[in-house]
């Protein structure tokens, strides 16, 4: 029924073809395409009384290709998604650095509380969360409220995709050696907590980042 319908209306196969070559966050995404289509339809209306057909065809040669149209959206939605992936940072990160400070800080197993190698991991690993923090609030400021004064650098998307992209790997990494380092620690509520936290942020991070990565080639 849907392939019918494109077939026969000109705005609905326009529609389907943009919604096919441009990727960012659904809500973003849903929203544009929405506008796009209210636009299109006042157009094809301010044809008069001809077939609809034929006052779509009218309207859409106006509004420009789907090529050329997709390429303004793809850089908007790619906005969108940096600030999606830069959130998503911004909104772990300080957790899991609260957590393996306190795994860090905890004494060693031969105290009764936490193994070496989870402190290990917690110690490297922090480091680069903290960079990546750090990147996603200056992300965030560089797509809102400087964006008014300022350009949003054209590199900062792809920059935000691969430092998300390895803080993930990270994430995961972290979370492997927690679990298996928690039978053997004293405090193991803490450690499992911590792997487990960490297991959910990894979650939330790579699906962000690897979105992020498709759009910030679109946008090249």
């Amino acid at each position: 029924m849907t392939a019918l319908v494109h077939e026969t209306d000109p705005v609905e196969g326009y529609l389907a073809a943009l919604a096919a070559a441009v990727h960012g966050p659904a809500k973003a995404r849903t929203r544009m395409l929405a506008e796009i289509r209210d636009g299109l339809e006042d157009a094809v209306s301010a044809q008069g009384s001809i077939p609809r057909h034929h006052a779509a065809a009218r309207a859409l040669r106006g509004f420009g290709t789907v090529e050329e149209v997709a390429a303004s959206c793809q850089l908007e939605l790619t906005i969108a998604q940096t600030r999606h992936t830069s959130r998503a940072l911004a909104l772990t990160v300080p957790f899991l650095l609260a957590c393996w400070y306190l795994i860090r800080t905890a004494g060693p197993s031969g105290d009764g509380q936490v193994p070496r190698v989870a402190q290990l991991v917690a110690a490297h690993l922090t480091g680069a969360a903290t960079i990546a923090a750090v990147l996603a609030a200056a992300a965030l400021a560089a797509t809102g409220t400087l964006a008014r004064w300022l350009p949003t650098p054209p590199g900062l998307p792809r920059v935000v995709a691969w430092t998300s992209t390895s803080t993930g790997a990270a994430m995961a990494v972290a979370t492997i050696a927690l679990l298996a380092a928690s039978p053997s620690s004293a405090n193991w509520p803490l450690v499992v907590l911590a792997g487990l936290f960490t297991a959910v942020s990894h979650a939330m991070v790579a699906g962000s980042a690897r979105a992020c990565r498709e759009c910030a080639r679109l946008t090249c």
